[in-house]
């Protein structure tokens, strides 16, 4: 997990950004209220290379109004992620829900997000609708372990000395590829995921990842000994074809042999047999050798 803070009015312009991530900001509430500092506030995290989100207290009211309010603040750059922030009882369900998809038809390019305590989520929340992710709030003493079944993106565990949250990416990079909607090489899955996932996939159930030992094969394991199997199997073949190829050219020989004695070739029939079962045995006896080794395989 990565770790990063939310901001107001009543941070100041300039906050630690040391050892964070990701900074959210509070833009507007309501359709009249704009934070004086949200501008510099911005700046501390852009500085700071942070990944950057904004968000709008939400209050009753036309949804559409305080979207539109909340869009006109600002000028987004590609990775800037936006939030509702739903604390206030007098928004239903509907207002969210019709905030959030809003929000979203009017900027396509970027992630939207529900922010509410666990509260609102377990007592008020009635369509499990959180956009592209849920922001919960609980101040549990366990960071990154919020009291909900759901899922969830970003943790606000504390607001001690500021609001400070976990979110669930393994990096920032990881973090803006999302907000951004690409994909960045440190994404790819890991050795154990395409474990995991071979055996899921497979139906098999495997020991734990990193025991000692193993019951079953290891999809690596499957691999490296069909590749095995394979290779020895093109031997086989080869030896069968290169054994029915010379039976082939030791009849031709035979043949030969025999014109040469018809056309009087000083040949005599004893010679001609003598040959003739020399080539033939000779090979037989690769046959048979190649028969063999394939049957042992």
């Amino acid at each position: 997990m990565i770790k990063g803070v939310d901001v107001a009015s009543y941070q100041s312009r300039i906050y630690d950004t040391s050892g964070l991530d990701f900074a959210i900001i509070k833009i507007t509430e309501g359709t009249s209220y704009t934070n004086p500092k949200w501008v510099a506030q911005r700046q501390t995290a852009r500085d700071a290379g942070l990944v950057t989100g904004f968000y709008h207290f939400v209050r009753g009211g036309s949804m559409r109004a305080q979207a539109d309010y909340f869009l006109s603040k600002i000028n987004l750059v590609p990775g800037d992620f936006l939030v509702l922030d739903w604390e206030d009882p007098g928004v239903s369900n509907a207002d969210k829900d019709a905030w959030i998809r809003y929000v979203q038809e009017q900027r396509p390019g970027h992630r939207v997000l529900l922010y509410c305590n666990v509260d609102f989520w377990l007592n008020r929340e009635r369509t499990s609708f959180a956009g592209d992710g849920l922001w919960i709030a609980q101040y549990n003493g366990r960071p990154g372990r919020p009291s909900i079944h759901a899922p969830w993106l970003i943790h606000q565990y504390t607001s001690t000395p500021i609001d400070t949250n976990l979110a669930a990416f393994t990096s920032r990079a990881a973090m803006r590829a999302w907000a951004t909607g690409t994909t960045q090489e440190d994404d790819m899955p890991t050795q154990k995921e395409l474990y995991d996932g071979a055996w899921e996939l497979d139906g098999h159930m495997a020991v734990p990842w990193g025991s000692d030992s193993n019951p079953t094969w290891k999809p690596k394991s499957v691999l490296v000994h069909i590749g095995q199997v394979a290779r020895e199997t093109r031997g086989r073949v080869k030896g069968l074809e290169n054994a029915v190829a010379e039976l082939a050219a030791q009849g031709a020989a035979r043949d030969a042999v025999l014109e040469r004695l018809a056309e009087g070739g000083g040949l005599d029939a004893a010679e001609v047999q003598a040959a003739a079962e020399a080539g033939a045995q000779a090979a037989l006896d690769r046959l048979a050798l190649a028969l063999a080794a394939d049957e042992e395989g």
